[in-house]
């Protein structure tokens, strides 16, 4: 357990701070399987849900819950996932 004053807000805000990215996690977690199950059933609903999963995906890279090049990767995955699945 921190002791000093100082210790303990970084505690407080170490504490508060994980529970943001956590939410924000969760979700991006969230939209990106809804995406999948989607693309699983048909093509169409999942062409108009990629926006708003790349929104996501830049919101959580700019609140620096994840890596910016995981962002841009995930988005070039999940495009080619969904041109494939509206070719089938």
């Amino acid at each position: 357990m921190p002791t000093t004053t100082s210790a303990k807000k970084r505690h407080r805000q170490s504490l508060e701070n994980r529970a943001k990215n956590r939410a924000v996690k969760s979700t991006l977690k969230t939209a990106v399987r809804k995406l999948h199950d989607a693309a699983k059933a048909g093509g169409t609903g999942a062409k108009d849900m990629l926006p708003s999963v790349y929104k996501a995906l830049d919101q959580a890279a700019a609140k620096g819950v994840i890596h910016p090049n995981k962002a841009s990767r995930s988005k070039a995955r999940l495009n080619a996932m969904v041109k494939s699945a509206a070719g089938k």
